[in-house]
């Protein structure tokens, strides 16, 4: 029998490409995880402690910059760790690790999506009710239910992954999620792609048409409602859809770019849709929750005034 080579380490590509420009890409992406991590903490802390923010609308926003700290967290230290060593590879177990937080990061992040649409729907259709068919410990069920189903999912996935040969160590990336891994394999990945297939479209239709059925009634609703309270309504509904669409097109890029067969992209490519759909997700949904929401808005200034007032 011919002899096969199997490999347990494997080398970042992007790494290696951004090798030249190293200390600029370090302080970029140094930047974008500070200012994404504070805003993201900003938001989880006034919406800790201040208790008019205890309702459910805040809640969520909480989960879901929660997940953006852990998304961030998930690559970009080891990123900068990288470029400031001049280290491009990865360990098997490190690198289905990495997988397994990005993923998860990412299905999370459609659910959540999700459950703010339906929590907005029933604020704006049904508001006498909505304090009985949302409360605090309804949504903070629904944020739980995500994590576990999300966990157990993307684990699925990282396990079937796990149990591969590999043949070859190069991975067009800075970082590692399983469909890289599964194009380095020679061993018959058919049930990895059976089910990796139906997990993200599952996850993907069923978290769109909630989110599309529930903006539409209540865009509908909002056409009905008086002049001050629709322009209200409708501003939120602007924040949550803008925040979602950003994200769902770098997600969608970074998970069908292999699905795509027909075309062939460069390394470079590569490390350009991967960074720029990670990126615009961590950076752009702290920032549009914590400056268009005006509750929020408003704590966060006054507690950082507080904090610089205290440092003088």
């Amino acid at each position: 029998m011919e002899n096969i080579t199997t490999y347990t380490n494997f080398v970042l590509l992007g790494l290696v490409e951004m090798e030249s420009f190293r200390y600029l890409y370090a302080l970029s992406a140094f930047t974008v995880y500070l200012a994404s991590f504070f805003v993201s903490a900003m938001i989880v802390y006034v919406t800790w402690t201040e208790e008019s923010l205890h309702e459910p609308m805040y809640i969520f926003i909480c989960g879901l910059v929660l997940n953006v700290m852990f998304g961030s967290s998930a690559y970009l230290p080891k990123l900068l760790i990288d470029l400031f060593s001049k280290n491009s590879t990865i360990s098997l177990s490190g690198c289905l690790l990495q997988a397994y937080c990005i993923q998860t990061h990412a299905a999370a992040e459609m659910f959540t999506f999700a459950a703010i649409a339906y929590d907005r729907y029933l604020a704006v259709g049904h508001p006498l009710r909505y304090p009985t068919l949302m409360t605090n410990l309804t949504s903070q069920k629904l944020l739980l239910a995500i994590w576990i189903l999300v966990l157990m999912g993307v684990c699925v996935v990282v396990l079937l992954t796990a149990r591969l040969t590999f043949c070859a160590m190069n991975i067009n990336n800075v970082y590692c999620e399983t469909m890289s891994l599964l194009r380095l394999s020679c061993s018959d990945i058919t049930v990895n792609n059976i089910y990796g297939i139906t997990w993200t479209l599952s996850i993907t239709i069923s978290s769109m048409l909630v989110i599309i059925y529930c903006y539409i009634r209540t865009i509908v609703i909002c056409l009905k409602l008086p002049g001050e309270a629709s322009q209200k309504a409708a501003q939120t509904l602007v924040t949550h859809v803008t925040a979602y669409f950003i994200f769902m097109v770098g997600t969608m890029f970074i998970a069908f770019r292999y699905r795509l067969s027909s075309i062939s992209l460069t390394t470079v490519a590569h490390v350009v849709i991967s960074m720029s759909g990670m990126g615009t997700s961590i950076t752009v949904n702290p920032l549009i929750y914590g400056i268009r929401t005006k509750a929020l808005r408003i704590r966060i200034a006054r507690n950082l005034q507080m904090i610089l007032g205290n440092s003088k």
